[in-house]
């Protein structure tokens, strides 16, 4: 596993037999892997269906990764593989799309999980329109690029306040690590908010913000306690910004388009943003298809900040704002 090889990563996955065909030639089937997919066939969602967490450490191959922790969904030590993409559309002529990942046991299919990259709605049919094997890599490192959105302030070195859409290469910025620093590259995208890729908003004063932040759901903000609240065992923690929606002062923005942007350093760096300290994108195996090819074939070294992301099991305090805001002014 070469150096810039990122940490574990959280796949939010649907066992493929919950989103089974209903009409077509699989009819009855759990959908599967692109050889045996079938167009125009119709899918459906199961009653209940449930995202599962499947946590992953991803390899040198962008569609390749290894089963980390099984206490979801996978068994420790499998191989995983992200076999298409896949193109649906409903009834009212919306077209999502949807990720197919095929777990292996010993060189045979342990299981197939499907992320579809928008909210999913039952009793819903889903027509099979389109099966893409490169889009695949591209669809994921795009979910895996951390963004801030149009209109968030980002701090200078010079202490001012600029709006992220009027940052330009070159810009110096103010970062935690390094002090002033330019920037390199930046990335913009636009996307349907839905599912994977609906931004989430941290409300004014949440964290002691002056304005909402929005951020894309796999954003991991810097959190300096002053005590060790969260049992992390050390005072700085990154906590992506999905984990700390309440449904009140963080909530996810589900619908419409976003305007996305991404900042890159010569160094994976934590800036500020509307007065919070957020990370800037790294270059890794997941983020590296999303780039142009003159930035991809850079890397970012190993930093401690990898280190510091909390554990999915400290992020399940019933309101892990309120923990934060304590644990960081007290």
């Amino acid at each position: 596993m070469s150096d810039d090889t990122p940490a574990t990563q959280t796949l939010q996955v649907y066992p493929a037999a919950q989103f089974r065909a209903t009409e077509g030639v699989a009819e009855g089937d759990a959908i599967t892997f692109a050889d045996d997919l079938v167009l125009d066939d119709i899918y459906q969602f199961a009653e209940g269906a449930e995202r599962l967490a499947m946590v992953v450490m991803p390899t040198d191959e962008p569609t390749h990764f290894v089963v980390h922790d099984g206490s979801q969904r996978g068994t420790i030590g499998n191989d995983l593989y992200l076999d298409c993409c896949v193109t649906l559309i409903v009834p009212d002529s919306t077209t999502i799309e949807a990720l197919v990942f095929v777990e292996v046991e010993d060189g045979e299919v342990a299981d197939t999980y499907v992320l579809p990259l928008a909210t999913p709605v039952p009793d819903t049919d889903y027509r099979l329109v389109g099966v893409d094997r490169h889009a695949a890599t591209r669809r994921l490192s795009e979910s895996a690029c951390v963004s801030f959105t149009r209109g968030t302030h980002i701090t200078l070195a010079s202490g001012q306040q600029r709006v992220v859409e009027d940052l330009v290469v070159g810009d110096r910025v103010l970062t935690r690590d390094d002090g002033p620093q330019k920037v390199r590259w930046i990335g913009q995208t636009t996307l349907r908010a839905v599912g994977a890729f609906a931004p989430v908003v941290i409300k004014k004063g949440a964290l002691f913000n002056d304005h909402d932040l929005v951020l894309s759901p796999d954003h991991r903000i810097f959190v300096y306690q002053r005590k060790d609240t969260l049992g992390a065992g050390r005072a700085e923690v990154l906590i992506k910004v999905r984990h700390l929606i309440n449904n009140d002062t963080v909530f996810q923005r589900d619908g419409g388009f976003v305007d996305y942007f991404q900042l890159l350093f010569d160094e994976h760096q934590i800036v500020y943003a509307e007065g919070i300290a957020a990370e800037s994108l790294l270059i890794d195996t997941r983020t590296r298809g999303a780039l142009p090819d003159d930035i991809s074939a850079n890397r970012h070294r190993e930093r401690q900040h990898n280190l510091y992301e909390v554990t999915e099991s400290l992020v399940s305090a019933p309101d892990l704002v309120a923990l934060l805001r304590r644990a960081s002014s007290s």
